[in-house]
């Protein structure tokens, strides 16, 4: 009998895919799925099991690795998230359409909300748009069983599937019953036969067409054989609604109908979103005369539907078009679609009492204390405070409450974007420094191309790298730069961030510790200087380890003296430190030991020298 643990979605995920056999397993982290590939890897060492583990340096190459693993035939997986598809749309949309050899599963966690993206995109749309079936869960536990049953109908049609599993999903805990034996592997040898595997366009021509009649013998088997996913809960007494729901909003509507007590809403559960079980879900429509479909973050299933004239959903606004569908939200939209309020419940606690006895101090979303990020920007800013400030995706973009940002758009956009600036400017005669802030992970994911492409036209900018040895906002994974690989006794070599740069065509390249703030303002200086003379990009290196990793430095205790502070807040606008504290009572600065770490980064930050180490004169 298959064991139960108490496992975070993302786990369950990673405990299943060992479990199914895979033999290579990829991935660039990105919230909400980082935790998977580590788990993997886990698992793997603590089963023996031989699995490549291995951290791609983009999406893209992740990517590649896993499919072309099921060229020779193995049974591969590729994590990221939504996000993280864009990247590697390229092949994915290429490969979408082969016969694969092996078992290929691209697991995509998606963020509803944003909880930590920079948008809300649907991978089940991106399913839909390369044509490749998806699986959408509903919680933990169906999350892992699906990884099984996804690895069975990649081999037994040759297609890649999509598993898409929600923030919620990942972070979530559930009890989730695991095998307790792994399957084998599948065995690998690959065999040449261009005509498979290259997308000649002759060969698209009779490829995609065989690819369409597979897709529809997959719907045809989510029809009849996966019940276990798709499936109705009829209302108990006459239906006064029907509902299509699918992954986590299926769990949240059956919680609030539940708490309400009502039985007269027929549910019709859909695990498989691409391609829809159609007749299935067109017999349901005609069925009810009202029809309201629940689903996150595109409507994806309501636009496969036959006949929506009765159906309400997003599509008609009656769901909102962005964010997640909470149960508050779930019970907002049944009480507008059934014309009922609601039954009276106990009201929820009052806690605000209790927050106020807290004194609790509202903060922005910040950088850590002793961040290095944090010390860099304010040396950049100080240096050039009329400059363009481009930025990138990572821990970073808090940046912009120092004032230290402008733009942010996509990985690797900081560098691609000062070359936007730098041609917007010299086409009008004009002449502004651009300094753009990237970090170390980001840089060897998508930045090294906009910085070949720079340094090939000639734009002038600086380029701060961000060097915190890690990829720090996803929870410290590691990257080439470190050499640092998942499973244990598999070593990897560390690419030199300095070497890299200059391989690049780079002149200008300079390694600044970044807690020094005078060395960090004269390199800016002297590196837009150089910039701007020889019309080239100048990169700048900030070097500090990211203060997670709880590498030893140097204690130096910090105060206020609050006879030197005038209030002016500058510490607080452009530094920007959880450890300083401004009192709207007394208008003073002041040191919270709560928060600070004695790293002394801000003693030259005060423009009246109030800020001091203690015990100095």
């Amino acid at each position: 009998m298959d064991k139960k643990e108490l496992l975070l979605g993302n786990e369950a995920i990673a405990a299943a895919i060992v479990a199914a056999g895979c033999q290579v397993a990829t991935a660039y982290p990105g919230t909400p799925s980082s935790e998977i590939l580590p788990a993997v890897a886990r698992y793997a060492d603590a089963q023996n099991a031989g699995i490549a583990v291995e951290w791609g340096a983009n999406e893209k190459v992740a990517y590649e690795m896993a499919v072309s693993a099921t060229f020779a035939g193995a049974r591969a997986c590729c994590v990221m998230k939504h996000v993280g598809l864009n990247v590697a749309a390229d092949p994915f949309m290429t490969t979408a359409l082969y016969e694969l050899k092996g078992g290929m599963l691209l697991v995509s966690a998606d963020d509803p909300g944003p909880h930590s993206s920079q948008n809300e995109q649907d991978s089940r749309f991106f399913a839909m748009f390369a044509k490749a079936p998806c699986l959408d869960p509903s919680d933990a536990a169906e999350a892992a069983a699906m990884v099984a049953d996804g690895y069975a109908l990649s081999e037994r049609y040759g297609v890649v599937t999509v598993l898409r599993p929600t923030t919620r999903i990942s972070h979530s805990r559930q009890a989730v019953a695991m095998p307790e034996t792994r399957a084998e592997g599948l065995p690998v040898q690959f065999d040449r036969n261009p005509v498979r595997w290259c997308p000649l366009p002759a060969i698209v021509r009779t490829s995609h067409p065989k690819h369409n009649a597979r897709l529809e013998r997959i719907r045809e088997e989510f029809e009849k054989d996966w019940g276990r996913y798709n499936y109705e809960l009829p209302a108990k007494s006459g239906a006064k609604l029907g509902v299509i729901a699918s992954g986590i909003a299926f769990a949240s509507l059956c919680d609030v109908l539940k708490e309400w007590g009502r039985e007269d809403v027929d549910i019709l559960k859909i695990g498989t979103p691409f391609p829809l079980p159609r007749a299935m879900a067109d017999a349901f429509v005609a069925r009810h005369e009202r029809v309201l479909v629940l689903e996150e973050s595109y409507p994806v299933i309501e636009m496969q539907l036959t006949d929506r004239t009765h159906v309400r959903g997003r599509c008609d606004g009656t769901v909102p078009g962005a964010g997640e569908l909470l149960p508050e939200v779930i019970a907002a939209i049944l009480t507008e679609v059934l014309g009922e309020e609601p039954p009276k419940t106990d009201r929820a606690p009052d806690f605000a009492p209790v927050v106020e006895d807290l004194h609790l101090v509202p903060r922005k979303p910040q950088l850590c204390a002793g961040c290095p990020h944090r010390s860099s920007f304010f040396s950049i800013r100080r240096a050039l405070p009329n400059a363009i400030n481009p930025s990138d995706i990572g821990c970073y973009t808090l940046g912009i409450n120092q004032k230290g940002i402008d733009t942010s758009i996509c990985m690797g956009g900081a560098v691609t974007v000062s070359s936007g600036f730098f041609l917007a400017h010299k086409v009008t005669g004009q002449t502004r420094p651009v300094v753009a802030t990237i970090g170390d992970s980001t840089f060897y994911h998508m930045g090294v191309p906009g910085l070949l492409s720079a340094v090939y036209n000639r734009h002038a900018f600086v380029l701060c790298i961000l060097d915190n040895s890690s990829t720090a906002m996803t929870g410290g994974q590691s990257h080439p730069g470190l050499g640092d690989k998942p499973r244990k006794g598999d070593p990897g070599v560390a690419v030199n961030l300095e070497q890299l740069v200059r391989g690049c065509g780079v002149s200008f390249v300079e390694t600044v510790p970044a807690y020094d703030h005078a060395a960090g303002v004269d390199a800016v200086k002297r590196a837009w200087q150089h910039a701007e003379s020889e019309r080239q990009p100048a990169v700048l290196i900030f070097k500090h380890p990211c203060m997670l990793l709880r590498r030893p430095q140097a204690v130096i205790p910090m105060t206020v003296d609050h006879e030197k502070c005038v209030g002016c807040r500058y510490c607080i606008d452009y530094f920007g430190c959880p450890g300083l504290h401004f009192d709207e009572r007394t208008k003073k600065v002041s040191i919270d030991p709560l928060y600070c770490i004695s790293c002394g980064t801000c003693e030259p930050v005060c423009p009246h020298k109030a800020i001091v180490r203690k015990g100095a004169n």
